[in-house]
């Protein structure tokens, strides 16, 4: 296979790293995660998870995260989390520090004090955002743990997990092109591949509109107290992106496409074979408070 006269170079290269896609994730992970063919999608809810200041509570938010991997590993406990995660590892929990919607403490020291629960030494643990290129955990990491929250997007339609690892790119703005087409990419930089042990999609508080660059009116914003957890960050992103459009729906009282759309969830499928979109493929587990799930 080479390039041709209508293929840049660009676009070759991330074509063949779409051929070893399967290989971005663990394959012990990807069969944990997926039960007769499906590929599972815990969408855990706790009405009790914000309190009046809109704040999340942490003890809240590890219960959901416990429930959501035992439901993912079926094991309960720490064992859940042993599936994945071992003493040796050396561990990066990637989050998005967003000035008006961050990943939350609350979600970040709940993941942090797992890891440190399954036996990972402290020295061998690092949260970080904008500075993973040069944190040297992050440099030796064995594993990779993806949070972040779901928001609307000027440059990609949405950002969430799978946009997340851009700041693990050297030049993140080359990635902007064609509204974020090729995301899926980062995923088989070296510092990333194959690492990615789990992923949580924060729902507490998402944003479903927004205008412009950096754009956030509370207006938008909507308390939904979810988390979205799986294996799959293609999946847990379609899924997101299915309660973001159906609230869209019901706020504007109308279709209200995102502008730009959200490519890159489906083409991180269909072209970089990264993870499923495909709904029929896909088992939402619901775990808790159900109301005005929008999916």
């Amino acid at each position: 296979m080479k390039p041709n006269d209508g293929l840049t170079r660009r676009q070759f290269n991330l074509s063949i790293g779409a051929l070893g896609g399967a290989a971005l994730l663990p394959r012990r992970v990807l069969a944990a995660g997926a039960t007769a063919g499906k590929t599972k999608v815990i969408l855990v809810r706790d009405a009790t998870v914000l309190d009046e200041k809109g704040k999340s509570k942490q003890t809240v938010v590890l219960k959901m995260l416990d429930d959501a991997v035992a439901a993912l590993t079926g094991k309960k406990g720490l064992e859940a989390w042993k599936t994945f995660l071992r003493p040796s590892d050396v561990v990066g929990i990637k989050t998005n520090r967003w000035t008006y919607l961050p990943t939350t403490e609350a979600v970040e020291s709940a993941l942090q004090q797992r890891v440190l629960d399954v036996g990972v030494k402290a020295q061998d643990v690092a949260i970080d955002d904008h500075g993973v290129l040069e944190n040297p955990v992050f440099q030796r990491a064995t594993a990779l743990i993806n949070a972040r929250p779901m928001r609307s997007h000027h440059w990609s339609g949405v950002g969430s997990l799978i946009k997340n690892y851009i700041m693990f790119s050297p030049n993140p703005s080359s990635w902007h092109d064609d509204s974020c087409a090729d995301l899926a990419g980062v995923w088989n930089l070296p510092i990333v591949k194959g690492k990615t042990r789990l992923n949580v999609l924060v729902m507490l508080t998402p944003q479903f509109h927004g205008v412009g660059p950096h754009s956030f009116n509370p207006k938008y914003v909507w308390s939904y107290h979810g988390l979205i957890v799986g294996f799959d960050p293609v999946a847990c992103d379609s899924v997101g992106l299915r309660i973001i459009e159906a609230k869209r729906r019901a706020f504007f009282g109308e279709e209200r496409p995102l502008a730009p759309p959200a490519k890159h969830i489906t083409l991180a499928d269909t072209r970089h074979h990264l993870g499923t979109t495909d709904p029929a493929k896909i088992e939402i587990v619901r775990i808790g408070y159900d109301k005005d799930s929008w999916i």
